[in-house]
């Protein structure tokens, strides 16, 4: 993110997905959700020119910022040289362990502009390692926002929606319009909230099994769960789990294909 101060002083690259935020009412708006303390220890995935870290950083937290483009390194030390509690580190953050920034065992609160082609991934490696994290605030394209968020029996609904609400509460605030941007995007943009749950509202026994019934189901979205799902269990005992096997994949409540995943992964 970068603020309109700036904005001349780097060139946005198209290969880093780079669409710098300079509109300060948005700024703003995004640091409020947020509501940082100094209590916090905040880690900024792609903070561009340093647009919502400047405005992050009036609340004392600490804030560890990943930057992937090297060249926006030297930018944000000289910006925030003087704040005794930023970081930055230049390094991807789809091969972050997030666990080496952790001091003790605080929870992490994680914030960025993520740009579309990462933004599935990176969310998938967060959800990984969710019980590191208090909450995440993502601006995201806003259809990536509306598959989060979505419901059973809607077409934004699928592998992403069932696997982050599994760990997440998830909140979409707010849309931005891409005239905040510099290059102005071709796309509308959102924020969200992911909040981990404390406790999982159901429990898959074999987090891997869910992910494979998962991808084969989405993977065949149109046909039925009898005929999607055949490889991994028979129209018996989708009937025995209470489950309609002519409902399409998309039907299927988060519970239903945890249920499935159950019912074929072994005791462990």
């Amino acid at each position: 993110m970068s603020n309109n101060n700036d904005s001349g002083s780097h060139r946005p690259r198209k290969r880093f997905g780079q669409n710098f935020l300079c509109d300060d009412v948005v700024i703003h708006n995004i640091a409020s959700a947020i509501n940082a303390n100094a209590d916090d220890h905040i880690i900024e995935i792609g903070p561009g020119q340093g647009a919502l870290t400047a405005e992050l950083l009036t609340n004392q937290c600490q804030l560890d910022a990943i930057e992937l483009d090297r060249d926006l390194i030297p930018v944000l030390n000289k910006r925030f040289s003087q704040h005794q509690h930023f970081k930055v580190l230049q390094a991807d953050a789809l091969e972050m362990d997030f666990s080496t920034l952790q001091r003790g065992n605080e929870k992490l609160r994680i914030v960025g502009n993520l740009p579309y082609n990462i933004s599935t991934p990176l969310i998938f490696h967060l959800l990984s390692q969710q019980h590191l994290v208090q909450d995440m605030h993502f601006m995201l394209q806003l259809e990536v926002v509306k598959r989060l968020a979505a419901r059973p029996s809607t077409k934004e609904y699928g592998r992403l929606s069932v696997m982050t609400q599994y760990y997440c509460k998830v909140d979409s605030l707010f849309e931005v319009p891409p005239q905040a941007f510099n290059p102005v995007p071709k796309v509308r943009s959102a924020i969200v909230k992911l909040q981990p749950h404390q406790t999982l509202p159901v429990v898959a026994r074999n987090i891997e099994a869910l992910q494979h019934v998962l991808r084969t189901a989405f993977n065949q979205r149109r046909k039925t769960v009898r005929n999607c799902l055949k490889s991994l269990i028979d129209t018996s005992c989708l009937e025995q789990l209470n489950i309609d096997p002519a409902a399409r994949p998309e039907n299927l409540s988060l519970e239903q294909f945890v249920t499935i995943s159950n019912a074929i992964s072994p005791d462990e």
